[in-house]
């Protein structure tokens, strides 16, 4: 009885502790320069920490997934470089999935980096919606761009060394932050991204992704003909001089199986991916602007292909935030 006793006490007490983790946020009071704030902090494990923001930019709430160093606790006064990793449209795990499909947290658990997860939402498009005029919200850019960085930065102890890598439109949206926010991330890498978002049928590939999630597409940046002007200003392809001096790494499949594949396992998105990316990567190469490349072949839109890529890009990364690979 007195085993059982002490064992029920302690229960309480670490239940107490996970209350006390869960409803107290870390950074209490702190806001960004608009007024976003996290409204809620959730510690997962020792490293990692979900967050929900109250952002103005989307006029909404948004979670963050964080894994943090593994000294973070027992080095209150320093300041970390940071990995943002943004997902693909229409996942299901959202801002878990990086940490849900690859082995990122075993990766990084020697590297002093914090890993920054943000949602994008369905389809966000890690961009400021044009809504014809009306309203830029959901303006996902900011959001990833500016409220996050300062409420990191104020609140967690961030530093302000960068770099970002993104699969899928998350590939687009890496290399979209780094040139339309020169010197905020030292090294962007795009897996499966589309760099190239006015490539010949790439408009009505991203056009059909926001139909599939029930969305406007001539809310995003209009019509591509009508409109061309707000394509332009977004994408990557036509602003890679922004982009000289950032360390790039862009890689993708061509859809056809792949070692990684179960039989007979094809797509068309990869192809599309593909299309976008060489066009991107061939520019950059005709400037003279360094990029290196893993154009590895047969290979699918597919998670096991983006966690291989993480591993192949990780070291190039790690360099450009100063940590160990």
């Amino acid at each position: 009885m007195k085993r059982t006793g002490r064992m029920a006490a302690v229960v309480v007490v670490l239940a107490a502790s996970l209350v006390s983790i869960t409803q107290a946020s870390a950074a209490p009071g702190v806001t960004a320069d608009d007024g976003a704030k996290v409204v809620s902090e959730t510690q997962i494990d020792a490293r990692t920490v979900d967050l929900v923001i109250s952002s103005p930019a989307l006029g909404t709430t948004a979670p963050v997934r964080l894994l943090l160093p593994t000294g973070y606790a027992g080095q209150p006064t320093r300041t970390w470089p940071q990995l943002y990793l943004l997902h693909g449209c229409c996942e299901v795990k959202d801002y878990q999935s990086w940490d849900f499909f690859t082995d990122v947290k075993a990766m990084t658990e020697n590297s002093d980096v914090m890993v920054v997860m943000p949602s994008d939402g369905k389809a966000g498009m890690y961009s400021a919606w044009w809504n014809w005029g009306l309203s830029s919200k959901p303006d996902w850019e900011t959001f990833h761009t500016t409220e996050l960085p300062q409420l990191l930065e104020r609140g967690y102890h961030a530093g302000t060394t960068r770099s970002v890598a993104g699969l899928s439109i998350g590939g687009y949206g890496a290399m979209a932050y780094a040139f339309r926010h020169p010197g905020m991330f030292r090294a962007a890498a795009s897996f499966s991204g589309v760099p190239n978002t006015k490539l010949f049928g790439v408009p009505e590939f991203i056009q059909g992704i926001l139909l599939q999630q029930g969305l406007s597409f001539l809310n995003l940046w209009g019509n591509q003909y009508i409109n061309p002007q707000l394509w332009t200003a977004r994408n990557p392809y036509d602003h890679v001089e922004q982009l000289r001096g950032t360390t790039l790494y862009v890689s993708c499949g061509n859809g056809n199986t792949g070692p990684l594949d179960p039989a007979g396992k094809s797509d068309l998105l990869e192809p599309a991916a593909y299309a976008a990316s060489k066009s991107f990567t061939d520019l950059l190469t005709s400037k003279g602007i360094a990029v290196t490349t893993d154009y590895y072949g047969n290979g699918t839109h597919s998670w096991e292909y983006w966690a291989r890529e993480l591993h192949r890009a990780w070291p190039m990364l790690a360099g450009s935030l100063g940590v160990p690979a």
